[in-house]
Order: C-alpha cells, then sequence, then structure tokens
C-alpha cells in the first residue's frame, strides 16, 4: 500500500482529502503543523502533497528543505494551493508537481499514481 502524507493546516481539506485516498487504497498520514516535517522518520512517504500557505509556516520553505535533504530528496512532493501563482511558486520551490485549489480529485489522483506508480 502506498503512503502519502497531506501536509495542510486547513482541516476541511485534510479530511475530504484522506478520506478520498483511502478510498483508492492509499495509506495515508496527516500533519496539520508544517513544522512537523522537519521531524519525518523511516519509513518516508511515497508522495507528499504540501500546502503552499500554513499559519507559522510557508510551504515553499518545507520544500526547499526537504529537496535540500540528502535522506528525503527523492520524495515527489506535490505543492497545493488557492495561489494564483502555485505553478510558479511550486517550481521555485523544487517541488516535483502542484494542483491549485480548489482540486479537480481525478487530476490529483493522476498526479499521485504517477509519482507514487501505483
Amino acid at each position: 500500500m502506498k503512503k502519502v502524507l497531506i501536509v495542510d493546516d486547513d482541516e476541511g481539506i485534510v479530511d475530504s482529502l484522506q478520506l478520498l485516498l483511502e478510498e483508492f487504497d492509499y495509506s495515508v498520514a496527516t500533519l496539520m503543523n508544517g513544522k512537523a516535517v522537519y521531524d519525518l522518520k523511516k519509513p518516508y512517504p511515497d508522495v507528499i502533497l504540501l500546502d503552499i500557505w500554513m499559519s507559522g509556516i510557508d510551504g515553499s520553505d518545507i520544500c526547499r528543505y526537504l529537496k535540500k535533504n540528502k535522506s528525503m530528496q527523492h520524495i515527489p512532493i506535490i505543492m497545493i494551493s488557492a495561489n494564483k501563482d502555485t505553478a510558479q511558486i511550486a517550481r521555485e520551490a523544487g517541488a516535483d508537481d502542484f494542483v491549485s485549489k480548489p482540486f479537480n480529485f481525478v487530476e490529483l489522483q493522476e498526479k499521485i499514481e504517477k509519482y507514487t506508480k501505483k
């Protein structure tokens, strides 16, 4: 079972994504506090869904940290945001992909499958 980590401070988004992804047989972990990503331990997730705007920390800073960390830089990161510049922000942060909110779940699922090779 492929593991997806959702990092978002919006409880409604987290709950919705978790329910939908579990329906498609993903193992889902969630973090409501972006700073907790800095403490990730093995086994690492197969893909991370990372919100750009979170209270207290910026998702693009988290993405840069993960992509510079040798033990975690292999983890695909899909940034999610309602920001009109999501594509540019994701690219500059080193993310593997992005999805704009409100997102199309089919598009999101296809991107997750692409990176988890499910």
